[in-house]
Protein backbone atom coordinates (compact mmCIF):
# COMPACT_ATOMS: atom_id res chain seq x y z
CA UNK A 1 0.00 0.00 0.00
CA UNK A 2 2.98 2.57 -0.18
CA UNK A 3 2.81 4.76 2.46
CA UNK A 4 -0.29 3.45 3.81
CA UNK A 5 0.26 0.62 6.32
CA UNK A 6 -3.23 -0.01 7.29
CA UNK A 7 -6.53 0.56 6.02
CA UNK A 8 -9.42 -1.19 7.90
CA UNK A 9 -13.29 -1.12 9.04
CA UNK A 10 -14.59 -2.42 12.34
CA UNK A 11 -17.72 -2.54 13.72
CA UNK A 12 -18.61 -1.90 17.48
CA UNK A 13 -18.05 -5.12 19.23
CA UNK A 14 -17.34 -7.27 16.47
CA UNK A 15 -20.85 -6.97 15.71
CA UNK A 16 -21.80 -8.37 12.12
CA UNK A 17 -25.60 -9.22 12.30
CA UNK A 18 -28.29 -6.10 13.12
CA UNK A 19 -31.60 -5.79 12.64
CA UNK A 20 -33.80 -3.30 10.72
CA UNK A 21 -33.97 0.61 12.74
CA UNK A 22 -30.62 -0.43 14.52
CA UNK A 23 -27.77 1.59 14.51
CA UNK A 24 -24.55 0.73 12.58
CA UNK A 25 -21.21 2.41 14.39
CA UNK A 26 -17.14 1.66 14.14
CA UNK A 27 -14.46 3.04 13.41
CA UNK A 28 -12.29 3.38 10.37
CA UNK A 29 -8.36 2.71 11.29
CA UNK A 30 -5.88 4.19 9.31
CA UNK A 31 -1.66 3.36 9.47
CA UNK A 32 0.89 4.85 7.83
CA UNK A 33 4.20 5.11 7.37
CA UNK A 34 4.95 8.68 5.99
CA UNK A 35 2.87 11.77 5.89
CA UNK A 36 -0.38 11.20 3.83
CA UNK A 37 -2.10 14.31 2.54
CA UNK A 38 -5.45 14.09 1.59
CA UNK A 39 -8.59 15.83 -0.02
CA UNK A 40 -10.87 13.81 2.59
CA UNK A 41 -11.79 10.77 3.77
CA UNK A 42 -15.37 9.54 3.82
CA UNK A 43 -17.53 6.39 4.81
CA UNK A 44 -20.22 5.27 2.63
CA UNK A 45 -23.27 2.78 4.06
CA UNK A 46 -25.09 1.06 1.41
CA UNK A 47 -27.73 -1.75 1.18
CA UNK A 48 -28.98 -2.66 -2.24
CA UNK A 49 -29.95 -5.69 -4.28
CA UNK A 50 -29.06 -6.64 -7.97
CA UNK A 51 -30.65 -9.83 -10.05
CA UNK A 52 -29.27 -11.06 -13.27
CA UNK A 53 -30.54 -14.27 -15.06
CA UNK A 54 -27.06 -15.13 -15.77
CA UNK A 55 -25.65 -17.67 -12.98
CA UNK A 56 -23.40 -15.77 -11.02
CA UNK A 57 -23.24 -12.51 -13.68
CA UNK A 58 -22.37 -9.68 -11.07
CA UNK A 59 -23.02 -7.14 -13.59
CA UNK A 60 -26.99 -6.64 -12.72
CA UNK A 61 -29.58 -6.50 -15.16
CA UNK A 62 -32.04 -5.21 -12.28
CA UNK A 63 -30.99 -3.30 -9.09
CA UNK A 64 -32.80 -1.91 -6.37
CA UNK A 65 -31.37 0.41 -3.70
CA UNK A 66 -32.63 0.62 0.53
CA UNK A 67 -30.16 3.50 2.13
CA UNK A 68 -26.93 5.19 0.40
CA UNK A 69 -25.76 7.49 3.16
CA UNK A 70 -22.13 8.84 3.30
CA UNK A 71 -20.42 10.62 5.97
CA UNK A 72 -17.14 12.98 5.76
CA UNK A 73 -15.29 12.23 9.05
CA UNK A 74 -12.19 14.02 7.93
CA UNK A 75 -11.41 17.05 5.79
CA UNK A 76 -8.67 17.70 3.19
CA UNK A 77 -5.32 17.61 5.64
CA UNK A 78 -2.22 15.69 6.01
CA UNK A 79 -2.02 12.61 7.79
CA UNK A 80 0.94 12.12 10.37
CA UNK A 81 2.67 8.53 9.99
CA UNK A 82 1.38 6.43 12.68
CA UNK A 83 -1.99 5.15 13.58
CA UNK A 84 -5.71 7.00 13.04
CA UNK A 85 -9.15 6.41 14.23
CA UNK A 86 -12.27 7.77 12.48
CA UNK A 87 -15.29 6.41 14.39
CA UNK A 88 -19.19 6.47 11.91
CA UNK A 89 -22.21 5.58 12.78
CA UNK A 90 -25.30 4.84 10.61
CA UNK A 91 -28.81 4.29 11.15
CA UNK A 92 -30.45 1.23 8.86
CA UNK A 93 -34.11 1.56 7.92
CA UNK A 94 -36.85 -0.05 9.51
CA UNK A 95 -38.02 -1.43 5.98
CA UNK A 96 -34.69 -3.08 4.79
CA UNK A 97 -35.03 -6.72 3.50
CA UNK A 98 -32.75 -9.73 4.88
CA UNK A 99 -29.86 -10.08 3.39
CA UNK A 100 -29.66 -12.99 0.62
CA UNK A 101 -27.41 -14.09 -1.82
CA UNK A 102 -28.60 -17.02 -4.54
CA UNK A 103 -26.95 -17.87 -8.31
CA UNK A 104 -28.74 -14.86 -10.12
CA UNK A 105 -28.94 -12.22 -7.57
CA UNK A 106 -28.30 -11.05 -3.97
CA UNK A 107 -29.11 -8.44 -0.96
CA UNK A 108 -26.01 -6.91 0.43
CA UNK A 109 -25.18 -4.33 2.66
CA UNK A 110 -21.83 -3.00 3.07
CA UNK A 111 -19.80 -0.07 4.76
CA UNK A 112 -16.95 1.44 2.79
CA UNK A 113 -14.36 3.98 3.25
CA UNK A 114 -12.25 6.14 0.90
CA UNK A 115 -9.35 8.42 1.04
CA UNK A 116 -9.20 10.87 -2.10
CA UNK A 117 -5.60 11.95 -1.92
CA UNK A 118 -4.41 14.96 -4.45
CA UNK A 119 -4.33 15.34 -8.33
CA UNK A 120 -1.92 12.53 -9.65
CA UNK A 121 -1.80 10.55 -6.07
CA UNK A 122 -3.32 6.96 -5.40
CA UNK A 123 -6.67 6.80 -3.44
CA UNK A 124 -7.40 4.32 -0.97
CA UNK A 125 -10.57 2.30 -0.81
CA UNK A 126 -11.64 -0.28 2.24
CA UNK A 127 -15.36 -2.23 2.27
CA UNK A 128 -16.56 -4.68 4.99
CA UNK A 129 -20.09 -6.51 4.59
CA UNK A 130 -22.44 -6.34 7.45
CA UNK A 131 -25.81 -8.85 7.52
CA UNK A 132 -28.98 -7.94 8.10
CA UNK A 133 -32.03 -9.85 9.75
CA UNK A 134 -35.46 -8.81 9.46
CA UNK A 135 -37.43 -11.43 11.87
CA UNK A 136 -40.38 -13.10 10.09
CA UNK A 137 -43.14 -13.74 12.75
CA UNK A 138 -45.20 -16.81 11.78
CA UNK A 139 -47.76 -15.47 14.19
CA UNK A 140 -48.69 -12.49 11.42
CA UNK A 141 -49.39 -14.82 8.92
CA UNK A 142 -53.44 -15.55 8.96
CA UNK A 143 -54.37 -18.91 9.16
CA UNK A 144 -50.88 -20.53 10.18
CA UNK A 145 -51.85 -22.17 12.44
CA UNK A 146 -54.14 -24.72 10.64
CA UNK A 147 -53.40 -27.71 8.64
CA UNK A 148 -52.40 -27.41 4.81
CA UNK A 149 -54.09 -29.79 3.24
CA UNK A 150 -54.74 -30.63 -0.76
CA UNK A 151 -56.28 -33.88 -2.13
CA UNK A 152 -56.54 -35.07 -6.36
CA UNK A 153 -57.79 -37.72 -8.05
CA UNK A 154 -56.64 -39.11 -10.88
CA UNK A 155 -58.21 -41.82 -13.43
CA UNK A 156 -56.31 -43.57 -15.60
CA UNK A 157 -56.08 -46.42 -18.12
CA UNK A 158 -54.12 -49.37 -18.01
CA UNK A 159 -53.51 -53.25 -19.19
CA UNK A 160 -54.90 -51.39 -22.85
CA UNK A 161 -58.43 -52.00 -21.74
CA UNK A 162 -58.94 -51.43 -17.88
CA UNK A 163 -59.26 -47.93 -16.00
CA UNK A 164 -58.94 -47.42 -12.30
CA UNK A 165 -59.19 -44.01 -9.93
CA UNK A 166 -56.52 -43.22 -7.63
CA UNK A 167 -57.07 -40.48 -4.93
CA UNK A 168 -53.96 -39.12 -2.86
CA UNK A 169 -54.31 -36.90 0.06
CA UNK A 170 -52.14 -34.63 1.99
CA UNK A 171 -52.07 -32.69 5.14
CA UNK A 172 -49.20 -30.99 7.20
CA UNK A 173 -49.63 -30.69 10.98
CA UNK A 174 -49.11 -26.34 10.33
CA UNK A 175 -48.84 -23.85 7.54
CA UNK A 176 -45.66 -22.24 9.21
CA UNK A 177 -42.43 -23.44 10.60
CA UNK A 178 -39.09 -22.51 11.60
CA UNK A 179 -35.48 -24.48 11.48
CA UNK A 180 -35.16 -27.05 13.55
CA UNK A 181 -38.84 -27.58 13.66
CA UNK A 182 -40.16 -31.23 12.51
CA UNK A 183 -43.11 -31.16 9.74
CA UNK A 184 -45.62 -33.60 10.24
CA UNK A 185 -47.29 -34.96 7.04
CA UNK A 186 -49.70 -37.67 6.66
CA UNK A 187 -50.75 -38.99 3.47
CA UNK A 188 -53.42 -41.08 2.35
CA UNK A 189 -53.66 -43.38 -0.96
CA UNK A 190 -56.86 -44.81 -2.26
CA UNK A 191 -56.30 -47.11 -4.67
CA UNK A 192 -59.22 -48.08 -7.03
CA UNK A 193 -57.31 -50.14 -9.22
CA UNK A 194 -56.44 -53.69 -10.17
CA UNK A 195 -53.07 -52.52 -10.46
CA UNK A 196 -50.29 -51.46 -7.84
CA UNK A 197 -49.16 -47.83 -7.49
CA UNK A 198 -45.22 -46.94 -7.95
CA UNK A 199 -43.58 -45.47 -4.88
CA UNK A 200 -44.39 -42.14 -3.31
CA UNK A 201 -42.42 -39.35 -2.96
CA UNK A 202 -42.86 -36.35 -0.53
CA UNK A 203 -39.86 -33.88 -0.49
CA UNK A 204 -40.01 -30.10 1.00
CA UNK A 205 -39.07 -28.05 -2.52
CA UNK A 206 -37.44 -24.23 -1.84
CA UNK A 207 -38.80 -21.71 -4.90
CA UNK A 208 -36.48 -18.58 -5.81
CA UNK A 209 -37.88 -16.39 -8.23
CA UNK A 210 -35.74 -13.60 -9.38
CA UNK A 211 -37.66 -10.72 -10.97
CA UNK A 212 -35.83 -9.94 -14.13
CA UNK A 213 -37.56 -9.08 -17.41
CA UNK A 214 -38.02 -12.79 -17.82
CA UNK A 215 -38.37 -14.29 -14.07
CA UNK A 216 -35.90 -16.84 -13.45
CA UNK A 217 -36.96 -19.47 -11.10
CA UNK A 218 -34.61 -21.44 -9.23
CA UNK A 219 -36.05 -24.81 -7.74
CA UNK A 220 -34.37 -27.04 -4.73
CA UNK A 221 -35.06 -29.74 -3.12
CA UNK A 222 -34.36 -29.30 0.62
CA UNK A 223 -35.28 -32.84 1.39
CA UNK A 224 -36.81 -36.20 0.25
CA UNK A 225 -38.49 -38.87 1.83
CA UNK A 226 -39.99 -42.35 -0.52
CA UNK A 227 -42.67 -44.67 0.48
CA UNK A 228 -43.52 -47.62 -0.98
CA UNK A 229 -46.27 -48.48 -3.57
CA UNK A 230 -49.90 -49.40 -2.79
CA UNK A 231 -51.45 -53.07 -3.76
CA UNK A 232 -54.53 -52.92 -6.12
CA UNK A 233 -57.72 -52.35 -4.31
CA UNK A 234 -56.33 -51.03 -1.06
CA UNK A 235 -56.64 -47.76 1.39
CA UNK A 236 -53.49 -46.89 2.49
CA UNK A 237 -51.70 -44.59 4.89
CA UNK A 238 -48.43 -42.97 5.20
CA UNK A 239 -47.23 -40.66 7.98
CA UNK A 240 -43.25 -39.18 7.80
CA UNK A 241 -41.73 -36.33 9.72
CA UNK A 242 -39.21 -33.75 7.62
CA UNK A 243 -36.66 -31.67 10.00
CA UNK A 244 -36.28 -27.95 8.79
CA UNK A 245 -32.83 -27.26 7.74
CA UNK A 246 -31.08 -24.09 7.98
CA UNK A 247 -33.14 -22.12 5.34
CA UNK A 248 -33.49 -18.19 4.33
CA UNK A 249 -36.72 -17.22 5.52
CA UNK A 250 -39.99 -17.09 3.08
CA UNK A 251 -40.58 -13.94 1.24
CA UNK A 252 -38.21 -11.20 1.56
CA UNK A 253 -40.19 -8.42 2.68
CA UNK A 254 -39.28 -4.91 1.67
CA UNK A 255 -37.60 -6.64 -1.56
CA UNK A 256 -39.34 -6.22 -4.81
CA UNK A 257 -37.01 -8.17 -6.92
CA UNK A 258 -36.95 -11.49 -5.14
CA UNK A 259 -39.34 -13.61 -3.90
CA UNK A 260 -38.59 -17.42 -1.59
CA UNK A 261 -41.00 -19.88 -0.97
CA UNK A 262 -41.51 -22.82 -0.05
CA UNK A 263 -43.90 -25.92 -0.18
CA UNK A 264 -44.31 -29.83 0.08
CA UNK A 265 -44.69 -31.80 -2.74
CA UNK A 266 -46.39 -35.24 -2.42
CA UNK A 267 -46.06 -37.24 -5.56
CA UNK A 268 -47.42 -40.61 -6.84
CA UNK A 269 -45.79 -42.96 -9.60
CA UNK A 270 -47.12 -44.74 -11.83
CA UNK A 271 -50.29 -43.55 -12.00
CA UNK A 272 -48.51 -40.08 -12.11
CA UNK A 273 -50.20 -37.60 -9.40
CA UNK A 274 -49.33 -34.68 -7.59
CA UNK A 275 -50.46 -32.59 -4.78
CA UNK A 276 -48.63 -29.10 -3.00
CA UNK A 277 -49.09 -27.95 0.23
CA UNK A 278 -47.43 -24.28 0.49
CA UNK A 279 -45.33 -23.31 3.72
CA UNK A 280 -43.52 -20.55 5.40
CA UNK A 281 -40.55 -20.66 6.69
CA UNK A 282 -39.82 -17.65 9.44
CA UNK A 283 -37.47 -17.01 12.62
CA UNK A 284 -40.29 -16.80 15.22
CA UNK A 285 -42.55 -19.62 15.51
CA UNK A 286 -45.98 -20.50 15.83
CA UNK A 287 -48.07 -19.98 19.13
CA UNK A 288 -50.05 -22.86 19.17
CA UNK A 289 -53.56 -23.00 21.53
CA UNK A 290 -53.26 -25.52 24.13
CA UNK A 291 -56.63 -26.45 23.26
CA UNK A 292 -55.51 -27.17 19.16
CA UNK A 293 -56.12 -30.86 18.12
CA UNK A 294 -52.52 -32.53 16.96
CA UNK A 295 -52.30 -34.69 14.52
CA UNK A 296 -52.15 -38.26 15.80
CA UNK A 297 -48.75 -40.17 16.08
CA UNK A 298 -49.79 -43.46 15.20
CA UNK A 299 -51.35 -44.02 11.32
CA UNK A 300 -55.01 -43.17 11.36
CA UNK A 301 -58.43 -45.30 11.30
CA UNK A 302 -61.45 -44.99 9.81
CA UNK A 303 -62.98 -44.01 13.30
CA UNK A 304 -60.05 -41.73 14.77
CA UNK A 305 -59.90 -40.02 10.97
CA UNK A 306 -63.34 -38.68 11.29
CA UNK A 307 -63.39 -37.56 15.19
CA UNK A 308 -59.81 -35.92 15.55
CA UNK A 309 -60.78 -32.52 13.00
CA UNK A 310 -64.57 -32.33 14.62
CA UNK A 311 -63.58 -31.56 18.46
CA UNK A 312 -60.93 -31.11 20.42
CA UNK A 313 -61.14 -32.96 23.63
CA UNK A 314 -63.60 -31.26 26.34
CA UNK A 315 -65.09 -28.95 23.66
CA UNK A 316 -68.81 -28.96 22.94
CA UNK A 317 -69.37 -27.93 19.17
CA UNK A 318 -71.66 -25.02 18.74
CA UNK A 319 -73.14 -26.46 15.68
CA UNK A 320 -74.31 -30.10 14.12
CA UNK A 321 -70.83 -31.77 11.81
CA UNK A 322 -71.10 -30.80 8.23
CA UNK A 323 -71.64 -33.89 5.93
CA UNK A 324 -68.60 -35.06 4.39
CA UNK A 325 -68.42 -36.33 0.81
CA UNK A 326 -68.34 -39.70 0.87
CA UNK A 327 -65.85 -39.90 -1.91
CA UNK A 328 -63.73 -36.99 0.25
CA UNK A 329 -64.11 -39.20 3.16
CA UNK A 330 -60.18 -40.40 5.12
CA UNK A 331 -61.44 -44.17 5.12
CA UNK A 332 -63.90 -43.75 1.69
CA UNK A 333 -65.94 -47.29 1.55
CA UNK A 334 -65.18 -48.23 4.60
CA UNK A 335 -62.15 -49.92 2.99
CA UNK A 336 -59.23 -51.10 6.10
CA UNK A 337 -56.63 -48.70 5.81
CA UNK A 338 -52.74 -50.20 5.49
CA UNK A 339 -49.62 -48.41 6.83
CA UNK A 340 -47.21 -47.42 3.59
CA UNK A 341 -43.21 -48.33 4.78
CA UNK A 342 -40.82 -45.87 4.29
CA UNK A 343 -37.80 -46.92 1.69
CA UNK A 344 -35.52 -44.03 2.17
CA UNK A 345 -34.72 -40.39 3.91
CA UNK A 346 -32.82 -37.62 2.69
CA UNK A 347 -32.24 -37.16 6.62
CA UNK A 348 -31.48 -40.56 7.48
CA UNK A 349 -28.65 -42.34 7.19
CA UNK A 350 -27.73 -45.92 5.94
CA UNK A 351 -29.30 -47.50 8.92
CA UNK A 352 -32.40 -45.40 9.43
CA UNK A 353 -30.92 -43.44 12.48
CA UNK A 354 -31.66 -39.91 12.32
CA UNK A 355 -28.70 -37.70 11.05
CA UNK A 356 -27.39 -36.06 14.50
CA UNK A 357 -28.34 -32.27 14.61
CA UNK A 358 -26.80 -30.16 17.33
CA UNK A 359 -29.72 -28.01 19.22
CA UNK A 360 -27.40 -25.15 18.86
CA UNK A 361 -27.31 -25.30 14.78
CA UNK A 362 -30.99 -23.44 15.11
CA UNK A 363 -32.10 -20.56 16.31
CA UNK A 364 -33.95 -20.08 19.57
CA UNK A 365 -37.58 -19.50 19.67
CA UNK A 366 -38.18 -15.94 20.77
CA UNK A 367 -40.37 -15.94 24.07
CA UNK A 368 -38.87 -19.53 24.74
CA UNK A 369 -36.52 -19.34 28.11
CA UNK A 370 -32.84 -19.15 27.38
CA UNK A 371 -30.32 -21.23 30.35
CA UNK A 372 -29.11 -18.48 33.01
CA UNK A 373 -25.23 -18.70 31.02
CA UNK A 374 -26.75 -17.83 27.66
CA UNK A 375 -29.05 -14.99 28.19
CA UNK A 376 -28.39 -11.95 26.48
CA UNK A 377 -27.69 -8.58 27.94
CA UNK A 378 -29.75 -6.77 24.78
CA UNK A 379 -32.64 -8.99 24.80
CA UNK A 380 -33.82 -6.84 22.11
CA UNK A 381 -31.09 -7.05 19.35
CA UNK A 382 -32.11 -10.22 17.13
CA UNK A 383 -30.20 -13.98 17.75
CA UNK A 384 -28.32 -14.70 14.67
CA UNK A 385 -27.62 -18.15 14.26
CA UNK A 386 -26.89 -20.48 10.96
CA UNK A 387 -30.83 -21.41 10.79
CA UNK A 388 -31.34 -17.53 10.02
CA UNK A 389 -30.42 -18.55 6.19
CA UNK A 390 -28.91 -15.06 5.69
CA UNK A 391 -25.45 -15.70 4.05
CA UNK A 392 -23.30 -14.87 6.96
CA UNK A 393 -19.68 -16.77 7.74
CA UNK A 394 -20.18 -16.09 11.17
CA UNK A 395 -22.26 -17.57 13.99
CA UNK A 396 -22.78 -16.50 17.66
CA UNK A 397 -24.31 -18.83 20.79
CA UNK A 398 -25.38 -16.37 23.41
CA UNK A 399 -24.06 -13.52 24.48
CA UNK A 400 -20.36 -14.65 22.80
CA UNK A 401 -18.55 -12.58 20.75
CA UNK A 402 -19.13 -14.01 16.71
CA UNK A 403 -16.70 -16.34 15.61
CA UNK A 404 -16.01 -17.41 11.86
CA UNK A 405 -17.35 -21.02 10.80
CA UNK A 406 -15.74 -24.03 9.59
CA UNK A 407 -16.79 -23.06 6.23
CA UNK A 408 -16.37 -19.78 3.94
CA UNK A 409 -19.92 -18.98 3.30
CA UNK A 410 -23.67 -19.98 5.07
CA UNK A 411 -25.23 -20.36 2.14
CA UNK A 412 -28.77 -22.16 1.96
CA UNK A 413 -29.46 -24.78 1.25
CA UNK A 414 -25.74 -25.49 2.05
CA UNK A 415 -25.19 -29.12 3.63
CA UNK A 416 -21.24 -28.81 3.77
CA UNK A 417 -21.07 -28.91 7.89
CA UNK A 418 -23.90 -31.66 8.18
CA UNK A 419 -22.86 -35.38 7.69
CA UNK A 420 -25.51 -36.26 5.52
CA UNK A 421 -24.91 -39.73 3.94
CA UNK A 422 -26.31 -39.06 0.38
CA UNK A 423 -25.75 -36.68 -2.09
CA UNK A 424 -27.03 -33.22 -0.83
CA UNK A 425 -29.13 -30.55 -2.78
CA UNK A 426 -27.50 -28.53 -5.24
CA UNK A 427 -25.51 -25.11 -3.17
CA UNK A 428 -25.80 -21.63 -4.06
CA UNK A 429 -22.39 -20.81 -5.53
CA UNK A 430 -20.27 -19.19 -2.73
CA UNK A 431 -19.69 -15.37 -4.09
CA UNK A 432 -17.99 -13.59 -1.03
CA UNK A 433 -14.61 -13.82 -2.54
CA UNK A 434 -15.72 -10.23 -3.45
CA UNK A 435 -15.48 -8.75 -0.30
CA UNK A 436 -12.25 -7.48 -1.50
CA UNK A 437 -12.98 -6.26 -4.67
CA UNK A 438 -12.92 -2.57 -6.07
CA UNK A 439 -14.85 0.45 -4.39
CA UNK A 440 -16.59 1.18 -6.82
CA UNK A 441 -17.56 -2.75 -8.53
CA UNK A 442 -21.01 -3.14 -9.10
CA UNK A 443 -22.62 -0.01 -8.99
Amino acid sequence: MGKLQEFDITFTNNKVVYGPGESISGTVKIRTGNSLQYKAIKVNCQGSCGINSKMNDASWTLEEQYFNSTLSVADKGTLSAGEHSFPFQFLIPVAAPTSFEGPFGKIIYRVRAAIDTPRFSKDYKAQRPFYLLNLLNLNEVPNIEHPSYAVTTKKFSYLLVKTGTLMLKARSDLRGYIPGQVIKLATEIHNKSGKDTGCVLASLIQKVTYRTKRPVLDLRTIAEVEGAGVKAGKHAEWREQIIVPPLPQSALAGCSLIDIDYFIQVSLKSPDAVVTLPIFIGNIAVNLSPSRPTMPSSPLHCAATAAVPRAAAGVTPSAPPAEEDPEEALCAGGVVSEEIPTKSHSQQDPSGQPVTMSPSAFSHAPGAALPPGRRRPDASAPLFCVSTGATIPFFTEGDVTPIPTSCSLILPPEYSSWDYPHEPPPTYEESCSSANSSFNSRQ
